[in-house]
């Protein structure tokens, strides 16, 4: 049976590459224990930092089911399966 337009993204390394990134870069591991200033709307710069690349990771995660996952449902194999019995 052919792989018709699946794609599994698991298999891909720059995937997986990119989603550990920007983990790395929601946790302020990089910024000194002291740091509070500057502020950015309010908050300080690493908690500022934190939520843009939790909105990042969300987009990315949102973009990969979208356009990079094509997994063929049950049912659908169910009618593959079917028509190659004919």
């Amino acid at each position: 049976m052919k792989n018709d337009g699946i794609k599994e993204p698991i298999q891909k390394k720059w995937i997986w590459l990119l989603l550990l990134l920007i983990v790395l870069a929601i946790v302020p591991w990089y910024f000194p224990e002291s740091a509070v200033e500057p502020f950015v709307f309010g908050f300080p710069l690493w908690a500022f930092l934190s939520t843009v690349f939790t909105l990042v990771l969300s987009a990315y995660l949102s973009w990969l089911c979208l356009k990079q996952w094509n997994i063929v449902e049950d049912e659908e194999e169910a009618e593959r399966a079917e028509e190659a019995q004919r």
